[in-house]
């Protein structure tokens, strides 16, 4: 059962443009009272997702903020900001090192920090991002103990109480879809983007395409965004 609304509470949501994040965005939508959305322009070859995001926030009828980062592309060194580096192949288990090269080091801590900065001027109170230390990815900053401790440094130098809600954090990839068919968030799935390659349609052999359709194979239930770009109806379930 989903949890009532938050009375009276202002939200900002981290939106890639991903699954995760717009999963997120509907979670967010059940919870407060007010809610906007950030996405940030870091660089990314994967760059469909910003016009992605663009449009699930509008279909959403949220206030979208664009925020430029171009430092990661200028420090280089990963698959998700170097042109030479090709993305990893296949998903990855818990014991694999060292980490992937999809690994954008410091990428989570700088946008939640700049999300706060922006949730300051705006006078929101609650950030929401859609990291998951279930499905492992090897990223150290979508564990809970990073948030948590993030959330404690952003409260301290922002001087303000700002709660960092991380919805996703212990729910496996299936998990997060059964949550986005029960916030009827599947139609707005379908305009998602996950593949690092940044092919429309997704190419489906990265570890990200990999992820997401062995979430939706073990739900039982057909990718939106599959479902789109093959011509066939969408499914719309509440």
């Amino acid at each position: 059962m989903l949890p009532a609304t938050m009375s009276g509470g202002r939200a900002l949501v981290v939106l890639s443009g991903g699954q995760d994040s717009t999963t997120c965005l509907h979670w967010a939508l059940r919870q407060f009272d007010h809610v906007e959305a950030v996405t940030f322009d870091y660089g990314q070859r994967h760059r469909v997702e910003l016009s992605a995001a663009r449009h699930i926030a509008s279909q959403a009828g949220v206030r979208h903020h664009l925020l430029p980062i171009n430092t990661f592309a200028a420090l280089g060194g990963n698959a998700l900001t170097d042109a030479s580096i090709t993305p990893e192949a296949g998903m990855r288990t818990e014991g694999d090192s060292p980490l992937p090269n999809t690994f954008v080091p410091g990428r989570n801590l700088i946008f939640l920090t700049f999300a706060a900065a922006l949730a300051w001027q705006q006078r929101l109170d609650h950030l929401v991002v859609g990291v998951a230390q279930t499905d492992y990815s090897g990223y150290p900053d979508c564990r809970d103990n990073t948030l948590q401790a993030l959330e404690r440094a952003l409260c301290l130098g922002m001087d303000r109480q700002i709660q960092l809600h991380t919805p996703l954090m212990h729910l496996s990839k299936a998990d997060t879809v059964r949550l986005a068919m029960q916030l009827g968030a599947l139609p707005a799935l379908a305009h998602s983007h996950t593949c690092y390659h940044g092919s429309v349609p997704p190419c489906g052999e990265c570890a990200a395409c990999q992820l997401r359709a062995k979430g939706f194979a073990e739900a039982g239930v057909a990718d939106p965004l599959v479902l789109r770009h093959a011509g066939k109806a969408e499914p719309c379930l509440a």
